[in-house]
């Protein structure tokens, strides 16, 4: 109550207006049984007090834990450099722009972040960033579906299953008709998927790596799809394209993905940053934010909110989305992650990950009781297969490793399966040490 602004006869004056004799009759329509010990709150603490306590609860965190857990998020190394610029007030504390012309700053960085984007993606524009990567996936299909008037959408079931469920949320199955291609293997079923293209599809939906971490060329179907006036939609992993032939070059319209890779922490799952990356015909389709450069008329170079038209804030009900801000601290951490380590740098980070990837995939590949498919190319992340998973995943937790993200929980069928991310934080003796626990452990199966 201390922080209630309101009086006793204020708070009573309100009640009785709304027919309530007390604050619990507010309450009294949900059931008791929903009611937990957490509403018990216990007695005010000083802020000494509370800072111990806070600190007592922080160290039932092991933060020692070697970390090879991916599947869209993941743990990459952030120079200091990162942290150390963005928690400057100018950086830290300013909101997305409302008045642009006030905001010069900002602009500019938001403008350097959507051109490191665009390079890295080989498409011709972006947005000033979005909420998370399977939001930014499930807006580019509503792009799609409005800039071709269809409704129908064709999915590699490789796609992250996390991101099928938002896409599943975002798109109202009265209106939307979505298709699931399952995969042949750990890749794409192409004779299913061919054969499911007409002239009602909207879009066609990948991602590269998949889930699985399987790298594709997908130039085929983007040149299939093309041929029927269908757009394409690729969903990928930005250190990934350090290395790998970048999503313009293929030819898709649309480019998805979730930037928390790039400078940004895991933080127990948030905030995350979305991108969403084009060809430049659609760009009065494409939802959120565009900063673009211009001059002022003495001929100064200055930065604005370009297209706001068709944001929410000026449009409403005829806005493209309901993303009407962007993700703008994560953006900017994005961006001087990837200014810190520049091309070459970048390009020795995905090298990094993906050498380290191959050591750990044949190091594992050689224990008796584990299966591992070595004839389909990855990133840095893979698929193995332990008998009795379930059961020994908690023994391997005990030896200091989260050793990757056990698939049954998305795919029943694959009960054994165990999808495992080698980062650049991961070392050759950390790969080793792993290989060894796997060994000592499923001798006892």
């Amino acid at each position: 109550m201390n922080y209630i602004p309101h009086t006793e006869d204020e708070i009573k004056e309100m009640l009785g207006t709304i027919g309530a004799s007390s604050l619990d009759d507010l309450f009294s329509e949900i059931d008791k049984s929903f009611f937990s010990k957490s509403f018990n709150l216990s007695e005010g603490r000083s802020e000494f007090e509370l800072f111990e306590y806070l600190k007592k609860i922080a160290a039932k965190n092991d933060t020692s834990l070697i970390n090879l857990s991916g599947g869209g998020f993941y743990d990459h190394y952030i120079p200091a450099v990162v942290d150390k610029l963005t928690s400057r007030s100018e950086f830290y504390t300013p909101y997305t722009p409302y008045q642009p012309e006030c905001s010069q700053g900002t602009l500019q960085s938001i403008y350097e972040y959507q051109t490191l984007i665009c390079r890295l993606t080989g498409m011709d524009v972006t947005n000033a960033s979005v909420y998370d990567g399977g939001t930014a996936l499930a807006e580019g299909i509503i792009m799609a579906s409005r800039i071709t008037k269809r409704k129908k959408v064709i999915i590699d079931s490789a796609l992250n299953p996390l991101y099928q469920k938002i896409i599943r949320t975002y798109l109202n199955p009265d209106f939307y008709q979505i298709m699931i291609v399952d995969s042949s293997g750990y890749g794409l079923n192409r004779k299913k998927f061919l054969e499911l293209l007409d002239s009602d599809t909207a879009a066609v939906v990948f991602q590269n790596p998949n889930f699985f971490g399987k790298i594709d060329d997908y130039s085929d179907l983007v040149k299939a799809a093309h041929e029927k006036q269908i757009l394409t939609i690729l969903s990928t992993y930005p250190i990934a394209l350090g290395l790998l032939k970048s999503p313009g070059s293929f030819g898709f319209d649309i480019v998805t993905g979730e930037a928390q890779c790039l400078g940004n922490q895991l933080n127990f799952g948030g905030p995350l940053l979305g991108f969403i990356a084009i060809r430049k015909k659609y760009v009065r389709q494409l939802p959120g934010r565009i900063v673009g450069a211009t001059e002022d008329k003495v001929g100064r170079r200055g930065f604005v909110l370009t297209l706001q038209t068709r944001e929410q804030h000026i449009r409403r009900n005829k806005a493209t989305s309901n993303i009407c801000t962007n993700q703008n601290l994560s953006a900017i951490k994005a961006l001087i992650y990837l200014a810190s380590l520049g091309k070459d740098g970048f390009r020795k980070l995905s090298k990094m990950n993906y050498f380290k990837a191959q050591f750990a995939r044949k190091a594992l590949a050689q224990i008796d009781k584990i299966k591992i498919d070595l004839n389909y190319p990855i990133f840095n992340e893979f698929v193995i297969e332990i008998e009795n998973l379930g059961q020994l995943y908690p023994k391997i937790l005990e030896k200091d490793f989260i050793p990757g993200i056990p698939l049954a929980q998305f795919y029943p069928e694959m009960k054994n399966k165990l999808l495992i991310c080698i980062t650049e934080k991961i070392s050759k003796q950390d790969i080793l040490k792993f290989k060894s626990i796997l060994e000592s452990i499923t001798y006892l199966i």
